[in-house]
């Protein structure tokens, strides 16, 4: 496992010369939305590789992956958290597809019709065969929950990476991050002490620009 804490608060900037040699173009970069799905039909047939983001309604979700790609809209953010319920898939410039999953936990809707769209959901996440990584968004003040675990151990149980991105963690102070990560590292290692090398944690926050770059990389890895 690897906790990324980021550039420190107080560490000078890197000059505009040393960043333009070092950086890569962000993978999310130039993504573009191609299809939405509401049941498995719909989905795209087999091709592109997959990477997922999922987690928790009001995580952060479509604020990270805006973020990720340098948009304010790419991803939508609907204003009642859990109404957004189809898998929404946009591809990169390299033709891998970055799928937006449906936020879960959130009881807005009817139950028959949380059933079913978390069942789509669960389905995606434990048969797509084009699925190769997960990035699972949780906040940092709550930690991983009992929601997030059931997903997470999925992906380390089979073998798959996963990028955690402690989401709006402009919230808290410098201690109090650094305490929230440490328990999340607590959290991985108490319920899949094996599966926790394949999980990359970073702190974020889409307000404060922090932890973009190294959620980059990571992504960047997984489609070289």
């Amino acid at each position: 496992m690897t906790i990324d804490l980021d550039r420190p608060d107080n560490a000078p900037p890197s000059s505009d010369s040393e960043q333009e040699e070092k950086k890569p173009a962000p993978p999310l970069l130039e993504a573009v939305f191609v299809t939405g799905a509401a049941q498995w039909s719909q989905l795209p047939t087999t091709g592109p590789i997959e990477l997922a983001f999922a987690g928790r309604s009001n995580a952060g979700k479509s604020s990270a992956i805006n973020a990720l790609a340098r948009r304010s809209k790419l991803a939508f953010a609907s204003r009642t958290p859990g109404r957004t319920q189809q898998i929404n898939f946009f591809q990169m410039r390299n033709g891998a597809y970055v799928v937006d999953l449906p936020g879960y936990g959130y009881a807005a809707v009817t139950r028959k019709t949380k059933d079913v769209w978390q069942d789509f959901l669960w389905r995606y996440v434990t048969e797509r065969q084009t699925l190769v990584a997960l990035v699972l968004v949780a906040d940092i003040r709550r930690g991983l929950t009992d929601l997030d675990k059931p997903v997470l151990d999925a992906f380390l149980r089979s073998g798959r990476p996963v990028l955690i991105l402690a989401t709006k963690s402009d919230k808290l102070n410098v201690q109090e991050r650094r305490r929230a990560l440490a328990e999340m590292e607590r959290s991985l290692l108490e319920y899949d002490v094996e599966g926790t090398a394949s999980v990359t944690v970073v702190e974020f926050s889409a307000t404060a620009h922090r932890g973009i770059e190294a959620a980059d990389k990571v992504i960047a890895e997984w489609i070289a």
